[in-house]
This record gives C-alpha cells, structure tokens and sequence, in this order.
C-alpha cells in the first residue's frame, strides 16, 4: 500500500537533458531577457559622430532608458536579435521582415520629453535609402541630382520607422512651442535659449600678440593647428562657451565673440522647409511653429512648405495640390489637425550637425528614449595609456 499517495512518483529513468540541449536553453533564455531589457528597459548605444561635442564625444558609450518616455511597442516585431536595420558583416541584407507591421503604441511613461533633453530618435528621412550613399540622405541627393540620376545610380530602398538610423540630439523645442534663431542663439516662445556650457560654436579669437605659449591650449584640447586665420592676429576657433570664458581670461587674448553666420547668408544645401521664399541659414531661422497634437493649422502655400511632409508621410495622408486648393484624401481642404506631437531636435555642436534645421520635425512615434549616462568612454586617437577617458565614466547626461 502506498502510504505516501500526496508524493508525486519520481521516474528513475527519466531521461537528462544533453549538454548541447542545456546549451541551447540557456542561450535562446539570454537572447529573449537581453531583448525584453533592450525593448522595455534601456539600451546601449555609441556616439559615432561629433555632432554633440562637447557634450557627448565620439567613443562615448551610453545607456538609453526606454522607460522614461515610456517604451515603445516594436512595430516591425519579425527582426534579427540585436541587429538594427542591417545584418552583420553585410552592407545591404535587411536585418527584419516588414510584412508584418503594428500601429504605434507606447507604454505609459515616468515623464513627458522635456526641453533640454537629450534623446535618441529614429532618424525621420529615413523612410528611404539610397543603400550606396547613405550620407546625406536620400531626400538631400534627390534635392541635388534628381530622382531619376538617384534611382538610376543606386539601389533604393524603404524602412519602416523603427529600423531608420539611430540619431541623438538635444530636445530644443517640444510641441506647441514657437522657435526661432538669430544669430546663432535659439529662442523659443520669445525667450532666448543659450547654447550649453558644452556645446561648441565658432569663436573668432583675437589676440593681442602672437608671441605666447601655444601649449597654453593643451589643457583645452585645443591647438593652434586647428584654429582658421581670419586677420591680423585673429583666428576662428570651433569651441565651447565654456571654454570661450577661460580663453578671455587669458592676458595674450584682446577679444573672444562668437561668429555666427549674418543672417543674409543663404545656407549652401538647403534648410528646411527647402522653401525658396525663405532665405534662413543654420544660424538664423524661423519663427516656426511645432506641431502639437490636436492643433489645427490653416492649410495654404505659407504653411505648406513647413507642414507638408508631417501630414503627408509621418501621419500618412494623400495630400495633392490642384491649382491654388490643397486636397487631403482627396477633400478640399482648408485646415489640418495634427494626431502626433513634434520635437525640434538640434545638436550642441551647431556647425556640425545634421539635424531639425536641416530636415525638420522629429514625430513622436520616432522617439526611442532617453540618454542617461555614459559607462564608457573610449578615445581612439588616445595613447595606450589614455585610450580610456575616466573622467567620463559613469557620467550623467545633461
């Protein structure tokens, strides 16, 4: 009689698992927790390009949280694991299957994007690439060259919003806000907004005699060999306010003020809205409105050119022109009312970045989350002793 009826029966020859089984569990275990964390929680991710220095450096490795602004809900959900757009060790082969697509959905968040923010997006113009030549951007060279000198000369092709390249940049302007720029100085909602401490500008430096220790610099990272003549004992230098501060200080130094391009300047390949009515540059723009959503703006050729590609690609509408009358889904239409919110998204280092100045607004279906801090810093161009930047390590991101 089996005195021990509640005790399950053990089978003795129950077969183990082999060792190349336990391996294989343990692995496809690794590969879904690494991309619920990747997905729901927070992601790595490298700055490639100066576009933010001296606020972020190339070689920085952050950690972007998803949790912040809420995640958001993959919408090309077939991909390969850990791959973005591209599988490894190739240039062309599709990392994903996009015939399966979801709708936009984001999880709650613990805040709003905020102005100042630094926030990694999916680039908005790539929608479409010309595989080949994928910097400037397909939009940039059909500006340029054409589309039919484009189509014949590369292989083009489309993806879908959350497999677009990667950018991070710095929130300038959140929905409703009004921005503009003169003179190298933002402003938005009629009060000027400063570039930060660590941003960089150029600066034209004037000095009151040339003969002085140029190792002076060498704390500044800074060297006279990258400096550009502009006059008798005056240079144009690309740097930060707060370095500007400490090079007055200097007593060689006569004068340092910030050199941004007269507002006359016709920017050489366009800004947005690539509007021949509007002669804006890099340094002076605006003033423009960013969409918010359930705002209505009054559709005609003024505000078009700035709203036309938001309506029309990122909240996909049919919109035609048909003489002087705009037609959306094929209604006449006087007015439009915006679904999404839209950010202004601008990088600190102003001459070189490739942002919102130059191809618009960034849709909030685009957004990816939020820098947090550096764990790594890693300086290519650094000896073998100073290949690692400790002061950066485990850096806030402001």
């Amino acid at each position: 009689m089996n005195y021990k009826f509640w005790q399950k029966k053990t089978d003795a020859n129950k077969k183990k698992k082999s060792k190349t089984r336990e391996w294989v569990d343990a692995i496809v275990f690794a590969v879904v927790a690494a991309t619920i964390i990747r997905v729901f929680f927070i992601e790595a991710y490298t700055i490639p390009s100066g576009s933010m220095e001296r606020s972020l450096l190339i070689g920085d490795f952050l950690f972007v949280s998803k949790v912040n602004y809420g995640a958001r809900i993959p919408m090309t959900p077939v991909a390969f694991p850990f791959a973005h757009h591209t599988m490894p060790l190739t240039t062309s082969t599709k990392a994903y299957w996009d015939g399966v697509q979801w709708k936009y959905h984001r999880l709650p968040g613990l805040s709003e994007i905020k102005r100042n923010d630094v926030v990694v997006f999916n680039f908005p113009e790539g929608d479409t690439v010309a595989v080949e030549n994928q910097v400037p951007s397909y939009y940039d060279l059909v500006r340029q060259y054409g589309r039919d000198a484009i189509h014949s000369q590369f292989t083009i092709i489309s993806r879908p919003v959350d497999k677009r390249e990667n950018f991070i940049k710095r929130c300038i302007g959140i929905a409703g806000d009004v921005i503009s720029m003169k003179n190298g100085i933002a402003n938005i909602n009629g009060k000027d907004e400063p570039l930060k401490s660590t941003g960089m500008m150029p600066y034209r430096i004037e000095f009151k005699t040339m003969d002085f220790n140029y190792a002076v610099f060498d704390d500044l990272d800074l060297k006279m060999g990258d400096m550009q003549p502009d006059g008798p004992n005056a240079y144009i230098a690309e740097i930060s306010p707060e370095m500007a501060d400490e090079i007055k200080a200097f007593d060689f130094v006569k004068s340092v003020k910030m050199n941004a391009a007269q507002s006359s300047v016709i920017e050489s390949g366009g800004l947005f809205p690539h509007d021949p009515n509007r002669v804006w540059n890099r340094d002076n723009f605006g003033p423009i409105k960013i969409p918010a959503k359930g705002w209505t703006v009054k559709i005609d050729s003024n505000t078009m050119p700035l709203y036309y590609r938001a309506i029309r690609t990122y909240e996909g509408n049919k919109v035609e022109q048909k003489g002087k009358d705009w037609y959306i889904n094929d209604k006449i239409a006087t007015s439009y009312t915006f679904k999404l919110n839209y950010y202004w998204m601008m990088g600190d280092n102003r001459h070189n970045s490739a942002d919102s100045r130059y191809w618009g607004f960034v849709p909030e279906d685009h957004v990816v989350g939020k820098a947090l801090f550096i764990w790594m810093s890693w300086n290519s161009e650094g000896s073998f002793l100073h290949k690692i930047r400790w002061s950066r390590l485990l850096k806030g991101i402001h």
